[in-house]
């Protein structure tokens, strides 16, 4: 007799504990739906709402930025700011609980995204001047493709994050060119102008160097001589030609990409 109740207990104990994880589980896929997914009207209206979130803690970092306005209105934004941080940092820890895959979440894109959306104003607690990196989370606004259903630009996107994954070893390589490239004009500045006409050092060459062939041109420094200016002139007509050459490594690749994808 002793024996049946305690294996009745234990069914019943086993029993509620059942019940329980089915329904941890279900309250787990419920808001997996609701947080990662935009089936349903919940879903939408939380996507939407987020971003309105979003959009209006980025503008009340904006105007705490404002000297008159944050000396008038600096404790409301103060608490504007802790509201949405907290109210993010709630949505950040149940997308951690709601995932499927919790370690995939927390180290993908978007979950390294939500995490540095809330932490910089904690971090602020301990070094005012990083409240202004709260503007990160304006990233997280990339989510308006998947909410309003536009599907032709995430596509495109990708299509154009391909292309310059595949482009890499021609831009690096383009890209040593053009330092290279900076070194030797800007040294033979160096030996052509020298100290007397702007050119202290050679690291100050080289950085004239670049300016002048990315076509900046901030004028701190101007060669004087005649072989200085041909040499200036040479540079900045090459800046031109070195502009499209990236240009054109990726947009082959997009075309090339494009290509693949109306074959498949």
């Amino acid at each position: 007799m002793h024996v049946g109740i305690i294996e009745f207990n234990k069914i019943i104990y086993l029993s509620l504990n059942c019940n329980n994880l089915a329904r941890k589980k279900n309250i787990r896929n419920k808001l997996n739906n609701i947080i990662f997914t935009t089936n349903g009207r919940s879903a939408y209206l939380f996507d939407v709402w987020l971003l309105i979130f979003i959009l209006l803690s980025c503008f009340a970092v904006i105007l705490e930025s404002v000297p008159s306005i944050a000396a008038k209105y600096g404790t409301l934004l103060f608490l504007i700011e802790w509201f949405f941080t907290l109210a993010f940092t709630i949505e950040y820890f149940l997308r951690i609980y709601s995932a499927k895959k919790r370690l995939k979440y927390i180290f993908s894109s978007w979950g390294l995204i939500d995490f540095l959306a809330i932490m910089p104003t904690y971090l602020s607690t301990l070094y005012p001047p990083l409240a202004v990196l709260i503007d990160i989370r304006i990233l997280r606004l990339i989510r308006v493709f998947r909410v309003f259903k536009l599907k032709k630009y995430v596509t495109g996107g990708n299509m154009m994050m391909i292309a310059l994954a595949k482009s890499r070893p021609k831009i690096l390589s383009f890209l040593l060119f053009v330092v290279l490239v900076s070194v030797v004009l800007g040294s033979l500045m160096y030996v052509i102008e020298g100290q007397k006409n702007g050119f202290d050092t050679l690291p100050d060459s080289i950085y004239w160097a670049i300016v002048t062939l990315t076509t900046v041109g901030y004028g701190d420094v101007t060669p004087v001589t005649i072989l200085g200016k041909i040499i200036a002139s040479f540079i900045m007509i090459l800046g031109y030609g070195i502009i499209a050459v990236p240009t054109g490594i990726v947009s082959a690749e997009i075309t090339k990409e494009g290509a693949s994808k109306s074959e498949d």
